[in-house]
């Protein structure tokens, strides 16, 4: 299959371009976009054919639901049977925007869709080129990132080029995302809001407009393999570089003596070794091969860049991978999220 790479401007969107792309959905292609979290593949989110081959493109496992996208919010009552009061405001102060809600499904959308279960994901995002596409494609438009299943998400078209040549016919490159992190999603069919992931969309922003709200321990991803997943990235391993990548937690000395200490000696063994740290401990890794994630002090920041890293590590050919933690937040906590299943839950306390 060829893939076509096709330049999208979000300030001067071509339309033409949109209606092609659109039209690929419609009849069952694949198309992956630029949202504000990170770039997605897509596909007619009606079509159970269409949501074979995504799982297939990305080689995912067929009981990872998948995320419906829609362009307004009146798309959603042919999706669901219910929405909540709770729902409803959930809806009001953040969509547009990088939250997924997930309610009882209708009968209009198939199980191949929902991973199987009798709920389906659905937000709206904010990003130009998303919505657009979704209004050419006159169907909700089922995506989840466009990476393949374990590797970082992309934030970039060029990642998704990495990924995805030769496995879907369109990329629409709308340049950098701005987030980087996935789309925080809360489960509305029970009796308590849960945060099911953690995102940019915080808890306390979230309970500030719907009060309590609690957080599913699986989505930790610990001990989770006989899980059945409510939604992306709760079971399976995810955003993982080729490195072996440890996690070093603790006193900022503490922190830099360890991880100083085995960078030295996979180094002497003869390993390719990078570290992951801020910019404010940055001098503290001078001897070796350092990269900065951003401020500490400035949490969106780390969250816009950790992907991108991972990725630079695979194409560098880094043999290991040596990370500071970033639990100060509580987005800090959403990148420790991806972070601790991106090193497989290996992390040295100190």
């Amino acid at each position: 299959m060829k893939t076509e790479l096709i330049p999208v401007n979000q300030e001067n969107i071509d339309i033409s371009v949109m209606a092609r792309a659109g039209e690929l959905i419609r009849r069952g292609g694949l198309v992956a976009f630029p949202t504000e979290t990170v770039y997605g593949l897509g596909g007619n989110g009606l079509n159970p054919h269409s949501s074979k081959a995504i799982y297939a493109a990305k080689g995912r496992p067929s009981d990872n639901p998948l995320i419906l996208h829609i362009a307004d919010r009146n798309e959603l009552y042919s999706l669901v049977s219910e929405i909540s009061e709770t729902a409803e405001k959930l809806m009001d102060a953040f969509w547009p925007g990088p939250m997924t809600l997930v309610f009882p499904k209708s009968e209009l959308v198939p199980t191949e869709t929902t991973g199987g279960l009798d709920t389906v994901a659905v937000r709206m995002p904010r990003h130009p080129i998303a919505l657009e596409l979704i209004r050419m494609a006159g169907v909700p438009i089922a995506a989840p990132s466009a990476n393949t299943s374990g590797r970082p998400s992309p934030t970039r078209a060029s990642h998704v080029w990495e990924d995805m040549e030769g496995r879907i016919e369109m990329i629409l490159d709308g340049g950098e995302v701005g987030i980087g992190l996935e789309s925080t999603i809360i489960d509305l069919t029970g009796g308590i809001p849960t945060i099911l992931r953690p995102g940019y969309i915080t808890q306390s922003m979230i309970e500030e407009v719907i009060g309590h709200i609690e957080v599913d321990k699986a989505s930790t991803g610990e001990n989770s393999e006989h899980l059945r997943p409510k939604a992306p990235g709760m079971k399976y391993r995810h955003y993982a570089p080729r490195a072996e990548m440890t996690l070093v937690s603790g006193e900022h000395t503490k922190v830099c003596e360890r991880i100083l200490a085995l960078a030295l000696e996979q180094r002497n063994r003869g390993n390719k070794v990078r570290i992951i740290c801020t910019e404010e401990s940055r001098s503290c890794f001078s001897e070796f091969d350092a990269v900065s994630a951003g401020f500490r002090s400035h949490p969106e920041m780390i969250a816009h860049n950790l992907f991108r890293l991972l990725r630079e590590a695979d194409l560098d050919e880094v043999d290991v991978l040596l990370s500071e933690t970033f639990e100060e937040t509580e987005l800090g906590n959403s990148v420790m999220n991806r972070l601790m299943k991106a090193a497989g839950y290996h992390i040295i306390r100190v």
